[in-house]
Order: structure tokens, then C-alpha cells, then sequence
């Protein structure tokens, strides 16, 4: 390669890396240097993250954009002859030619033994590599600019008020639609008759109350008995379970529904710590740990914290585990090792979901049962947090149910594996946590996910969305462009006004408010649920 060629192969390189890096490199600021993107590591074929210069990572981008910047990497740095320079190009042409075509995916199946071609043989078949319409291809945000920021802004003043007015939409058709079941209602009282009696758990419904009342004044007088120095008196959870004393409730009394599943845990003897999980692309997951405070002392906010974005090392670092007694157990007798069990979430929701329901909540009776419970949480959450990236870097929100599965859930397996030092786990998913195990374990993207589940248990599985898209409002989602879909949703948060809602309405009232609407929306219905816990149940959802 002559010097003209390397500079302005250079050029090329410096150029696609400026489009990719967190922040201009026009500037003579250190911290932009650092953050100036180096290469594309590919997660999967399909699946790049940008590496920087300071060693972070920032989120999925474009396949040409990232196998580009790889591309002009290789080309600044080939000192070898020209022909090795000349099969590049080549390369990169035939790539550029049929990048977005079935002959192009063909292309690369052929070095791969794999086969988009509708006659090969199964054990080589795999769909062709197309984005369903419903989630379109990603677009590329570069660098913070004048022009970037205010489209940016431009888009969040739009999305103010046509996002609060689609949702203002969504609750006046749930209101609507509740009308008949009001009048109803109040027919059955004015002739003396109870319009819950038609419930089919009615009469269970009716125990757990009054066990759940005589559990909140049993409480009421064990503090009563605490604070004139009486010694303590052993509560009862309010199923009957806690009978053997293996589990104390430190916190009781009247549910003041409050987003704290420790605070839950703590009402049935059990406690919570939370753990922080970086992703390959950057991103910090929350993944909470279920425990009897009577086993297990809880690990330090050190240890807790995020750790490096490697999935599955081949070496996984000395945690200890339940088994030993000197840094994780109580008793001088260690308990048999318990078997891990991750839990995921559903749609809008966070793991809290599993934890509603005092003992008859999922998580609790897991760990009740002797299994080693962790619950974790997608992306942003209720808290968003990026290793780089701010809640107003439009990258932060660029992403989608494939990032969900390809990066969250290995990240989370891969943690859990960490701290048990198992060699596989129990996987639980609902509804949307299916859908992003589906897309794990899909042949073309991260199949050898599967080697550490021994079993998977789908609860509501989410893969065709049947009748529901048909809906007047998932229509009208569906139909618009992705142009106008941020100047209505903006680019952050999904409706972040119903997180304001969240945060400063009485749970009471949010909770029956979110029960009209996801009625409203999905057909649901409380009539398998306990009723007395129904707005517990909201105070987990939604999130960012």
C-alpha cells in the first residue's frame, strides 16, 4: 500500500469512527478522545456492539455501519501487498452489493455451513436474516450535535403532549368500558345481593382476609409488647405456612403498597439483596437475590456491584457459595447448596411481579421450597443506567426485544452462574421474558444459551400475538412510520408520564386505575386473583 492509500485509508477509518463514537472528536476534550470508537465486536453475525477507546461499550448499531468501521480498521492497519488489500475490497463490495438481500445472507451462510435457501436440509436451515415489520431496523444515532439535540428535543416536546394524549385515550375507553360493570355493580347492592359472590375463589378469597387482618392485629400487638419491653411472640403469615418457625416476618402490620419486594419478602421471613449486571453493550441490569436472613448473610455493596460485560467466561471468579460458612452462611453447619432459579418478567413489568402474593407468591414459595431464588430485570428498568450513556442520549433508548434476549438474559444467566457456581439454572419466564428466551435460543442467535438451562418453564408464552394486534390501538402502532412513532412516543421511555403517575399517586388509586387499563387493553381479568391483592400487584409495573 503506497502512503497516499494508508493516509487515506486512515481518513476512512478516523471518519466512520467519529460517526460511532460517544462523543465529537472535534474537540480537544480528553474524555472524547477516550470515548472515540476503536471496532465492532459482534455479539452474534447480526448483533455488533462498538468498543471504545477507553475499553467501554456503547449499543447495538447498524450491521454496514459497524462491519465498516471494522472494515477501514483492517484496511488503516494492512501493511501487507496490495493483493491482500485488493481481497478486502472485493470482499467488501460483494458484501455491500447483497447486504440487505437473500443472495447476501446466502453469501455469508455458505462460509458459515449454514442456509437461508427454503430446500436445505434442517440441520443447515435457518429463516432468512429479515426484521419483522413490527420491529424495524435500528436507527443510527452518532455523536451529540447542535442538529442531533434539538431533533432530539424536538421529537420530546412532540412526544409530551401526543404521547399523553394517546394514553388519555387509552384510560377515558377503559373508563368507558367500565360503566356497564358499575351499574351492574350497583344493582347487585341495592338488591341485597353480593356482587363478589360469583367469584369462583370466593370463599378462599374470604379465608386469606380474615387470616390477612388477623395476621395485621396480631402484628399491631407484638410491636405494642416490643416497645413496653416485652420479649417477642412469633407471627403467623397470613396462609398458615410459617407454622415450624423456619421463617420470621420482620415486617407486617397493614400493607402501605409500597415498589419494595424486600419490604414483601420481609413480611414472610424472607429478605432481598440486589446485584448490578453489565451487558455486552453497556448496559446496568438489576438482579435481585431471594434468601433466608436465617441461612445466608447477604454479600457486600462491593461484591454486589457491577461486573465486567464478559457472558460465560471459561473461568468464573471465586465467589464461594452457599456452601461455605464462613462468608455466606449463619449456622457453624452449612446447608446443603440450593439449585438456582432465575425469573423473568413480563411486558411493562418488573420481577416484583413474582412477589404479590405473600407465601403464594412464585419467588417465596420457591424459596421456601429449598431452591435458590434470583429475580431478574430487563434493560432500564426502573432505574436506566448505561455505562456510558445518559437517559437523554437517544442511544440509551435504541433498542428492542432482540437486544433483550441476545445481551439481557445471557448477561443475567451468566451472573447467576457466577455467584452459585452452578453449571446450569432453572429458567422461569412470563409472557414477555418467553419472547426474549425464544429469540435466545433461535438457531441464528445465541442457541448455545440452551447448554445452561436445564429447564425452561414458559408461563403465558408470548410468540404470536394472535387476535390482540388487531386491536384499534396496536393497529394504529403498527401502521405509522418510525418517523412519526418517535414524534408521537418521542426517543426516552415508553410513556414516561405513567412513571409520574406511579411515583406520586396513592397506591390505592394506581393500582385500580392500572387494573382498568390493562383490562382495557389485554381483556384481562382479576377473577383468578385475590382481589384484596390486586393493587399490590400494579406497584411492580410499569417501568422505563
Amino acid at each position: 500500500m503506497t502512503q497516499d492509500g494508508k493516509k487515506q485509508a486512515q481518513d476512512r477509518y478516523a471518519r466512520q469512527a467519529e460517526d460511532l463514537s460517544l462523543l465529537p472528536q472535534d474537540t480537544n476534550n480528553p474524555e472524547a478522545t477516550d470515548t472515540r470508537a476503536v471496532k465492532a465486536n459482534f455479539i452474534t453475525p447480526r448483533d455488533p456492539v462498538i468498543e471504545t477507546a477507553n475499553g467501554g461499550r456503547l449499543p447495538a448499531v447498524p450491521f454496514a455501519e459497524a462491519e465498516k468501521l471494522n472494515r477501514f480498521r483492517d484496511e488503516a492497519k494492512h501493511e501487507g501487498s496490495g493483493g491482500g488489500l485488493h481481497r478486502i475490497r472485493r470482499r467488501t463490495n460483494e458484501l455491500a452489493a447483497a447486504q440487505e438481500t437473500d443472495e447476501g445472507a446466502a453469501m455469508d451462510d455458505q462460509m458459515s455451513g449454514q442456509s437461508v435457501n427454503a430446500g436445505a436440509p434442517l440441520r443447515t436451515a435457518i429463516p432468512p436474516p429479515r426484521t419483522h415489520p413490527l420491529f424495524p431496523q435500528l436507527p443510527l444515532y452518532g455523536p451529540p450535535t447542535f442538529l442531533r439535540n434539538l431533533q432530539t428535543y424536538g421529537f420530546r416536546l412532540s412526544s409530551a403532549f401526543l404521547s399523553l394524549a394517546f394514553l388519555g385515550t387509552i384510560v377515558l375507553g377503559a373508563l368507558f368500558t367500565t360503566i356497564p360493570l358499575v351499574i351492574r355493580h350497583i344493582y347487585l347492592r341495592l338488591t341485597f345481593r353480593n356482587p363478589y359472590a360469583r367469584r369462583p375463589f370466593y370463599e378462599e378469597e374470604k379465608r386469606r382476609k380474615k387470616a390477612r387482618r388477623e395476621t395485621e392485629r396480631a402484628w399491631k400487638r407484638q410491636r405494642r409488647r416490643q416497645t413496653n419491653g416485652y420479649p417477642m411472640q412469633h407471627v403467623d403469615d397470613a396462609a398458615g405456612t410459617n407454622q415450624e418457625h423456619d421463617f420470621e416476618p420482620t415486617e407486617g402490620g397493614k400493607d402501605p403498597l409500597v415498589c419494595d419486594i424486600g419490604y414483601y419478602a420481609r413480611r414472610v421471613g424472607l429478605d432481598t439483596e440486589e446485584y448490578k449486571v453489565q451487558t455486552e453493550d453497556g448496559f446496568i441490569l438489576t438482579l435481585w437475590h431471594i434468601y433466608n436472613p436465617k441461612e445466608y448473610t447477604p454479600r457486600s455493596s462491593t461484591h454486589r456491584g457491577q461486573d465486567d460485560p464478559i457472558v460465560f467466561p471459561k473461568e468464573y471468579p471465586d465467589h464461594g457459595n452457599n456452601n461455605d460458612s464462613s462468608t455466606t452462611t449463619l449456622p457453624s453447619s452449612a446447608p446443603k447448596r440450593k439449585y438456582p432459579v432465575l425469573l423473568i418478567h413480563g411486558l411493562l413489568q418488573s420481577s416484583g411481579a413474582y412477589c404479590t402474593n405473600d407465601d403464594s407468591s412464585l419467588a417465596f414459595y420457591l424459596a421456601k421450597s429449598n431452591y435458590d431464588v434470583w429475580l431478574g430485570n430487563n434493560r432500564c428498568g426502573f432505574h436506566p443506567q448505561h455505562q456510558m450513556l445518559t437517559y437523554t442520549d437517544p442511544r440509551m433508548w435504541n433498542w428492542n426485544i432482540r437486544q433483550m434476549g441476545v445481551m439481557d438474559l445471557p448477561a443475567l444467566i451468566s451472573r447467576v452462574l457466577s455467584e452459585t457456581s452452578f453449571p446450569k439454572l432453572a429458567l422461569v419466564c412470563h409472557s414477555q421474558g418467553t419472547t426474549q428466551t425464544f429469540v435466545a435460543l433461535a438457531k441464528e442467535q445465541r442457541p448455545e444459551l440452551g447448554e445452561k438451562i436445564s429447564v425452561f418453564c414458559a408461563l403465558a408464552p408470548a410468540v404470536y400475538a394472535g387476535p390482540l394486534i388487531g386491536k384499534m390501538y396496536f393497529k394504529f402502532m403498527r401502521l405509522i412510520s418510525p418517523g412519526m412513532f418517535r414524534m408521537i412516543f418521542g426517543i426516552h421511555a415508553f410513556i414516561p408520564f405513567m412513571m409520574l403517575m406511579h411515583r406520586f399517586l396513592p397506591g390505592s388509586i394506581y393500582g385500580a386505575l392500572g387494573y382498568r387499563v390493562f383490562l382495557f387493553l389485554f381483556s384481562w381479568s382479576d377473577e383468578r386473583w385475590e382481589r384484596d391483592l390486586r393493587d399490590r400487584m400494579f406497584q411492580f409495573a410499569p417501568v422505563y
